[in-house]
């Protein structure tokens, strides 16, 4: 299995809802078509709410983890 390397990383650890959506559709604008966001919250509402995201922008959440409070999204930009 080959990595996923992201194009742009945010870091909305510490934000709420709906602040890490937002800052990640911000950050989005300046990834290329194809390329990968890197999403590193703390908000565990952040689950559904990225899986909502890209069911409503077209863009693949390609995986998400969970680490001692801490979650990894990689989300691929549509186009």
């Amino acid at each position: 299995m080959t990595a996923t390397k992201p194009s742009a990383v945010l870091d909305a650890t510490g934000l709420r809802c709906p602040l890490p959506v937002l800052r990640a559709r911000k950050a989005m604008k300046t990834v290329d078509p194809g390329g990968v966001l890197e999403v590193i919250a703390t908000d565990p509402s952040a689950v559904a709410d990225f899986q909502s995201f890209c069911e409503t922008t077209g863009d693949e959440l390609l995986s998400w983890k969970e680490r001692e409070g801490r979650f990894t999204f990689l989300i691929r930009k549509a186009g």
